[in-house]
């Protein structure tokens, strides 16, 4: 990668991990385990919300504002004679996929009951725990035996009218009748351990960022195969032709998610207030 700016945003968060463990307060009566152990569930709800800041963006500002000008988005966008990005959902695989590559054991999948590929639908627990989701709308925490891992899934709901589209119109769908605002599916997180250190949920925030580079990096690389490219700089498509940068997406990236986030870690290394009492921790 040459994407300078991109990795001096990683070292930043490492540093800044650093930090704060060389800030925080050491744990009382050598409780240590204790003190550094985070529930995989605010692992999974930081997560989530990372997550779909990025969603968001790459929706409305790259897909929603692209199609605007001309640019096309589609399932089969990696196809050698498609001129097309990929929709939200292949976004998100995109990041999953590279998230894969990793040893840091987090894994981040976007399933449903009626998913247009088969390989997608939930079974067993995870359907049973779906169909909670889709009435309740709340996130749903829960350990599944036969793949030992701690699970965190979170509605995805259908926010434009591209994605209803594309299901909708889809011959190999399973249902045809999507409206806006319905839960489409579940985006799943799944760890292996029901805890992890600050560090361990440091590095797990660098791998998502990286999963983000390395699938807007794909799309950008796909783009220069255009017969008319849009042109790759510091603009945006909601300013006519254009795609921003790697690194001007990136900025917005972290933009987006760093105001969440860095409250949620320095909460995390230094869990008492002023008047020396323990702070809960929530994620917004």
């Amino acid at each position: 990668m040459n994407d300078k700016s991109f990795w001096i945003t990683l070292s930043a968060l490492a540093c800044l991990g650093i930090y704060l463990f060389v800030s925080a307060p050491p744990p009382l009566n050598d409780d240590k385990t204790q003190a550094a152990a985070i529930p995989a569930q605010q692992m999974f709800t930081l997560l989530q919300a990372e997550n779909a800041a990025v969603r968001k963006l790459w929706t409305q500002e790259i897909v929603g504002a692209g199609q605007k000008v001309g640019l096309k988005f589609d399932e089969h966008w990696r196809d050698k004679d498609l001129e097309a990005g990929p929709l939200p959902a292949l976004f998100l695989r995109e990041t999953a996929k590279s998230m894969e590559k990793s040893p840091a054991r987090i894994s981040l999948f976007l399933g449903s009951d009626y998913p247009i590929s088969p390989d997608n639908r939930f079974e067993g627990l995870q359907q049973e725990k779906f169909q909670i989701l889709r009435q309740s709308q709340q996130p749903q925490f829960f350990y599944v035996p036969d793949t030992r891992r701690y699970t965190g899934m979170f509605a995805d709901l259908a926010v434009v009218e591209s994605c209803i589209d594309c299901h909708n119109k889809h011959e190999q769908s399973p249902k045809k009748d999507w409206r806006l605002h319905d839960v489409m599916g579940g985006t799943t997180w799944m760890y292996p351990d029901q805890a992890v250190s600050l560090e361990e949920l440091i590095n797990v925030i660098m791998v998502l960022h990286q999963g983000f580079h390395e699938a807007y990096g794909a799309y950008l690389e796909k783009v220069k195969t255009f017969a008319h490219p849009p042109v790759i700089g510091e603009h945006w498509p909601s300013e006519g032709y254009f795609l921003p940068s790697l690194e001007v997406f990136m900025q917005e990236v972290l933009m987006r998610t760093a105001p969440h986030t860095l409250p949620f870690l320095g909460a995390l290394a230094h869990p008492k207030d002023s008047s020396g009492e323990l702070r809960h921790v929530n994620v917004p």
